[in-house]
Formats: structure tokens, C-alpha cells, sequence
């Protein structure tokens, strides 16, 4: 750390000059703007990019690095999660065509990326969304709405027998999975540019928490997705109406215990927080009982049963985690 000191000039004005390697690095001329941002701990942070719009990150993959699609795929998620506006994948020869399906996977995976230009041996993708219009808020909620109706569905679906409903709950599960990666993409962005954080309102510590749920909010989706595919065994097999009844049961359980907690997070409200946590625990005897009645069952249906019983838990568990993600925030912030 460089120590500056402070010089005063005209009586009012307070000056410290600025170091001269970190000024040739971001090329700084004299009288250009430099941003000032006050943080909450106190500190000053300075930024030349006084804008969003002025910062442009570039990610460049050779297919020479990457024998196989699946493995551009994953690194193309990651350069978009990572906050890159411009991703360019080349070539020595032609672009193979399983190359170019999987781009047009990851433009449909995501949000906000398209192909902007296209030749035999170049594609360059770029990022057309601007984060200041996608709230973490809206995101989060609109996650939320995704998963409850997925768990709503799951547990209908095995109440009614209705095959096509329990396969469309995992058909959904992409749509979550689209939401997060934009709330972690946010995330990234404005850990790493703080005039972004001041456009959305919203401080690096509050969006790591939005990040934090929106992860646990996808893995419950996953659970969702895992109780749907236990209905289909089950309706297959027609186990018994009172089976389907303990699992509706303990699944309206967690699934309100998982409302709960979303909620709890926009009245920001510790004793409901504390509540929350308390209620998951108490849920424990309804998911013993679930893997109670395996032992009666045929291997297959046993499996299923465990498959739903085990999920049921970890949503509770979660919505727990959400909780005291809530608490540590509020606590953090002096909230009460």
C-alpha cells in the first residue's frame, strides 16, 4: 500500500496525487475524469471507466485447445459467467459443424448473447444485454416463481397420475438454470466494476447474497426436477393412495418452509429468519417417516420413495441456508 499525503489548496480543496505507474497503466491524460466512489467501509475506490457501457472484456478460444465440443461449451459458460461482453472462437480451417450446434446450444443456454458475426473460421458472440435493466431482485423472483410451480407440479402430477406434467417439471429446469447464470454473470460484473454497482444501486455484498440464494434456489429446482422424475416411477407402479398422501404431506411441508424463506428475505425480518430454521427442524419426523414405509415397498418403488424423502429434506435444509444467509446480512448490516 502507498502512502499519499493530503495537500490542501485554496483554503478548501484537498488534494492527494495519484500514483504514477497506475496512471500510465489505465492512460490517464492530463484533465481527463477519473470516477471517485465512497464504499461503505469507508475506503475510496478510483475508476477511469466513469460508465458501464465503456468497459469491454474479449475471451478468445482456439478449437486447437478444444478436441472436444462439450468442452468449448463449459468454457463459453464460464467466460459468460465471468462478465465477458465479446467471446471469439477461431479456427486454422473450417469451423465443423458440431462446433457451430454448439454455439447456438450456448446462445439458447443464456441470456443476452448472440452471434454478431460468422465466417468459415470465426465466430464472435456479444453480450446485447445491459445489467442495469435485470435487477437482481427480478431475477431472483422470477427463479422463485419457476420453482415453486415446478415443486407444485411434481407433487400434482404424482396426486393425479399425470405423466406429461411430472416431464414437463425437468423440461423447466433450464429455464432456472438460464436465471442463475445471470445472477452469478451480475454478480461478477459488479465485483469487478464498481461504476456498474452504482448504476444498479446496489452494493457488492448485497449482490453476493442475491448470488448466494439464487444458487440455493437452483438446487432446489434440481430437487424439484428429482421428486418429479421419483412420481413417474411411482405412477408407473400405482403405489398405494396412502403413500401418495404422506408424500403430498411432507411435500406441501417443505415447499412452504421454502416460501417462507423467499419471503423472509424481502421483509428482512431476523425472528422470521430464526423461525424458519426452527420449522425446518421440526420437519425431520415427517421425512423419517417417508424412509419408514421403504421397508415395505418393492426395490423399485423403495428407491423412488428414498428419492423423494431425500429431496424433501435437502429443500428444508436450503431453506434453512436461505435463512441464515438473511440473519448473517442483517446482522452485517446492523439490520434488527
Amino acid at each position: 500500500m502507498e502512502i499519499r499525503k493530503v495537500q490542501v489548496t485554496g483554503g478548501s480543496s484537498y488534494v492527494i496525487s495519484l500514483p504514477k505507474g497506475w496512471v500510465r497503466q489505465q492512460k490517464i491524460e492530463k484533465n481527463d475524469p477519473v470516477g471517485v466512489i465512497a464504499q461503505a467501509d469507508g475506503t475510496l475506490l478510483l475508476t477511469p471507466n466513469l460508465t458501464y457501457d465503456s468497459t469491454t472484456r474479449i475471451r478468445e478460444f482456439s478449437l486447437k485447445d478444444y478436441p472436444v465440443p462439450d468442452m468449448l461449451l463449459r468454457s463459453l459458460i464460464g467466460a459468460y459467467i465471468s462478465g465477458f461482453t465479446t467471446i471469439r472462437i477461431t479456427s486454422a480451417g473450417r469451423i465443423p459443424p458440431k462446433v457451430r450446434q454448439v454455439v447456438r446450444k450456448f446462445t439458447q443456454m443464456t441470456i443476452g448473447q448472440e452471434v454478431a458475426e460468422e465466417s468459415d473460421n470465426s465466430i464472435i458472440l456479444k453480450d446485447i444485454l445491459n445489467p442495469s435493466e435485470m435487477p437482481f431482485e427480478n431475477t431472483i423472483r422470477r427463479m422463485y416463481v419457476i420453482v415453486k410451480a415446478m415443486h407444485e407440479d411434481a407433487l400434482y402430477a404424482l396426486e393425479q397420475g399425470r405423466r406429461e406434467l411430472a416431464e414437463d417439471v425437468s423440461a423447466r429446469d433450464t429455464d432456472v438454470d438460464r436465471l442463475h447464470w445471470l445472477v452469478h454473470r451480475q454478480f461478477s460484473l459488479i465485483v469487478t466494476n464498481p461504476a456498474l454497482s452504482r448504476r444498479m444501486e446496489i452494493a457488492p455484498a448485497k449482490a453476493a447474497t442475491y448470488y448466494q440464494v439464487s444458487r440455493i434456489i437452483e438446487r432446489v429446482g434440481d430437487h424439484a426436477v428429482a421428486i418429479s422424475e421419483a412420481a413417474l416411477v411411482l405412477i408407473d407402479m400405482r403405489v398405494d393412495h396412502t403413500v401418495v398422501a404422506k408424500i403430498t404431506k411432507a411435500g406441501e411441508a417443505s415447499l412452504d418452509i421454502f416460501n417462507r424463506s423467499i419471503k423472509a428475505i424481502y421483509a428482512n425480518s431476523i425472528p422470521e429468519a430464526n423461525a424458519i430454521i426452527e420449522a425446518a427442524d421440526d420437519l425431520l419426523p415427517e421425512y423419517h417417516t417417508l424412509s419408514a414405509m421403504t421397508q415395505k415397498m418393492k426395490v423399485k418403488e423403495a428407491v423412488a420413495m428414498t428419492t423423494i424423502a431425500n429431496s424433501m429434506h435437502r429443500i428444508s435444509e436450503y431453506s434453512s441456508d436461505i435463512a441464515e444467509i438473511l440473519i448473517n446480512q442483517m446482522v452485517g448490516t446492523d439490520g434488527t
